[in-house]
């Protein structure tokens, strides 16, 4: 391989594009959080975005050197399979991203500080020690995605209730779709020997639980705006977001990787929801 392949196949390691909309989730919350503020927490905002995405991506990269023959079978197009990088590079590659991340965490207040530290051990270990537990590997990365708002909100000093619901929210859709991603990955984690909810009480049953947070999800979506948090903006924008995540979780049924795609668009979308749900109360 040459050198602009491995450079490339290492950025693909990393997945830009869910590792910068992470960033912008991080973003949100202290937005929502701080309001037209922000302004005066640009430097807290600016490093707790930037130790998102670096943390991101760098979990991406540490999650693939660990699933290296796993990839084998459920994608050996990935970078490591295919031979574009080999495993020691993206091992050294997801550590100096882990320590640019810390560095720009510690920059941070105390309680922003410690959600990083917990947050960047769990990506270093959720692979190795969480994700073939039955239902606990899907709570962990929930809980990392759902924090990004957390975060974003203690960087500027700011964590509220209306925060807390917004990592409910994230939390919930994020259980659901890695559900659903473990019945795509239902081959390679049974070559593997990993114990995945799916393969553990099966597959439909599995589907059926990513169904029901989803609906959890739907029925809580509004709570933003009745507490006051969120303009009517926000109720307009979230009903295509809910829309489509619960049509994500039926689809899922039959297509389990359009499913968790799909799925994947809907969560983003609603951040779009937050944003736009924020400004009506500040403009």
């Amino acid at each position: 391989m040459s050198h602009a392949e491995r450079v490339g196949g290492l950025i693909e390691l990393t997945r830009p594009g869910n590792a910068i909309a992470s960033g912008v989730l991080t973003f949100t919350g202290a937005f929502v959080a701080e309001g037209s503020g922000i302004l005066s927490h640009l430097g807290a905002t600016s490093a707790a975005t930037l130790t998102t995405i670096l943390a991101t991506g760098a979990g991406m990269a540490i999650n693939d050197y660990f699933d290296r023959d796993i990839d084998r079978i459920n994608n050996p197009e990935r970078p490591i399979p295919r031979g574009a990088v080999a495993p020691r590079t993206v091992l050294g590659f997801s550590l100096v991203m882990f320590a640019v991340a810390a560095g720009f965490a510690l920059t941070l207040p105390p309680l922003a500080m410690g959600i990083a530290i917990v947050n960047l051990v769990a990506l270093v270990t959720y692979t190795e020690f969480f994700k073939g537990l039955p239902g606990v590997g899907n709570l962990l990365v929930s809980y990392l995605g759902g924090s990004t708002f957390l975060f974003g909100a203690a960087a500027v000093g700011q964590l509220s209730p209306a925060v807390g619901v917004l990592f409910l929210l994230a939390a919930l859709s994020t259980f659901a779709r890695e559900v659903i991603k473990d019945v795509e990955d239902l081959a390679g984690d049974r070559e593997e020997g990993l114990n995945t909810l799916p393969i553990s009480i099966g597959q439909r049953p599995a589907l059926l639980i990513a169904m029901a947070v989803l609906l959890i999800a739907m029925v809580a979506s509004p709570v933003p705006y009745f507490i006051g948090t969120f303009g009517m903006a926000y109720l307009v924008l979230v009903a295509p977001a809910v829309f489509v995540m619960l049509y994500s979780g039926y689809r899922s049924f039959d297509d389990p990787t359009g499913g968790q795609s799909l799925l994947k668009f809907g969560m983003y979308f609603s951040a779009v929801a937050f944003i736009g749900g924020r400004l009506t109360l500040l403009l």
